[in-house]
């Protein structure tokens, strides 16, 4: 009986990953029913005018006040009353920081050293921001500003290794080290 039943739980695992996909959209990524249809109508159908004048409101506020600002590109980013947006979160932070918000530059510099959603990982950007925290006083922002100065040193080095090998003849390897395998002959590709 035991012989059978982890077949078979397997088997019926098989089967329920048959009938559902990974979706990602602008609500986020879930698993749904192969037969789930997603469209941009459906959600403008549920837009909410109030929840509208709420986000139009803090917009108007986060012109003038950088602690908004930070509110308003942490709500983009967690999709809190708003859909979700890490271009807006990150343009609002970005407004945040240079206005002198050590908290949105923090969070920049977190977003910029780990990498955000379809962002990768910036460590200069990252170490810029941090600094800005740090000489506020932000202990979070010195410690990670160590480890975005490391990451920043790698990357350099990782860069500064590619080009040595691309300008020491690299590219000749492509000319001799690898042989084609098709010639053309009579009007068509055959293999050597």
């Amino acid at each position: 009986m035991k012989r059978l039943l982890l077949p078979l739980l397997l088997l019926s695992g098989t089967a329920f990953a048959q009938d559902t996909i990974r979706i990602c959209d602008n609500t986020g990524c879930s698993d749904r029913p192969r037969n789930t249809a997603n469209f941009e109508a459906e959600l403008a159908a549920q837009a909410d005018p109030a929840a509208d004048a709420k986000v139009a409101a803090l917009e108007a506020m986060a012109e003038k006040d950088p602690r908004a600002a930070y509110d308003l590109g942490l709500r983009y980013f967690r999709g809190a009353g708003v859909r979700k947006d890490s271009y807006l979160a990150i343009k609002w932070m970005r407004d945040a920081g240079e206005r002198g918000d050590f908290k949105a530059a923090q969070a920049l510099g977190r977003f910029y050293l780990v990498g955000l959603e379809e962002m990768g990982a910036d460590p200069a950007e990252a170490e810029r921001w941090l600094m800005m925290a740090a000489d506020k006083g932000d202990k979070e922002a010195k410690k990670m500003l160590v480890q975005a100065r490391k990451a920043k040193n790698e990357a350099q080095s990782d860069h500064k290794w590619r080009e040595d090998v691309r300008k020491n003849g690299w590219f000749g390897g492509w000319y001799s080290g690898y042989a084609y395998r098709t010639y053309w002959r009579d009007g068509r590709w055959l293999f050597y």
